[in-house]
């Protein structure tokens, strides 16, 4: 009877801490998967927002849906003070963090899947930027389109960095959602990148996942929900709905969530994106998510 109730509050707990509903399997490596579970910015010890302050230099590459992350986390320091400020060099005690820095602005299907490896090497060669110890691209919409091919051609180049630079973490990312669901190319190759992070303990930042759920935790995966954050409601082919709008129209702004700039969305998305970054960040200083 003992280990009766022992199991099933270890399945309780699974249940609360687990992966998204797209990562009910093999889950050897959720703690260093950031996704819609890591949003909870109150978790997150002071003291481990001042390590990843103190230790992190970061480098972050990306276009426009990228910049979600990183004008949510302006928005953040604007909201809540200098807890959570962050420049290009750590000025003033804040996180240093080179937006842009590597190429000035592509991605990692931009203009083609092996282009930003290169400028990756390049950028790390570099003697200006040999304190960089965090490297992090993002995608804007190629994911949609990628063959299996061409996520495996990512995964091995990312393989290939980590070797040649142990120094440094690499962030691996999942596209953005388009409104293709759960049958969609782009779902196909996300959960490519999120097996392959699984099976090698890689450091997943899961973009998309981020996308799927409000702060409530409520899924929207399977009602086809694109990058604005729209879904379908009635299952009848079109988005009629918009959970982030919803979501914000039912609860105060500068209470429950503030206003910042969200390139193709609505701030929450840009809110979400910005706490699970501070998660990450902490994670990578030190922090056991716990």
């Amino acid at each position: 009877m003992k280990i009766l109730k022992l199991l099933t509050i270890l399945a309780m707990i699974s249940l609360i801490y687990g992966c998204s509903k797209d990562e009910k399997e093999n889950q050897t490596a959720a703690d260093l998967i950031i996704n819609h579970n890591c949003t909870n910015l109150g978790s997150i010890p002071d003291e481990w927002i001042t390590k990843a302050k103190k230790d992190l230099h970061i480098a972050y590459e990306h276009t426009s849906h990228g910049s979600q992350l990183t004008t949510g986390m302006s928005g953040l320091s604007k909201w809540k003070g200098s807890k959570y400020a962050w420049n290009d060099g750590g000025s003033g005690g804040a996180l240093d963090l080179d937006d842009y820095g590597i190429t000035g602005g592509t991605d990692l299907g931009n203009p083609n899947f092996t282009a930003w490896e290169t400028s990756t090497r390049t950028y790390l060669n570099n003697s200006a930027n040999i304190d960089v110890n965090v490297v992090m691209w993002s995608w804007c919409g190629e994911v949609s389109s990628a063959s299996e091919a061409n996520i495996t051609t990512y995964l091995n180049l990312m393989t290939g960095l980590e070797n040649d630079f142990p120094d440094v973490k690499f962030i691996y990312m999942t596209g953005h959602l388009d409104g293709t669901g759960l049958t969609g190319n782009l779902h196909l190759r996300n959960e490519q990148i999120r097996n392959f992070c699984r099976t090698d303990k890689k450091i997943l930042f899961d973009f998309s996942d981020i996308e799927c759920y409000n702060p409530d935790g409520i899924y929207f995966g399977d009602k086809k929900p694109n990058d604005a954050c729209e879904y379908d409601s009635d299952n009848n082919g079109s988005p009629d709905s918009n959970w982030a709008t919803q979501w914000q129209n039912s609860h105060t702004q500068g209470v429950d969530w503030y206003d910042c700039s969200s390139a193709h969305s609505q701030p929450l998305n840009a809110n979400q994106k910005a706490y699970a970054a501070w998660w990450l960040w902490a994670r990578l200083a030190g922090w056991d998510g716990n």
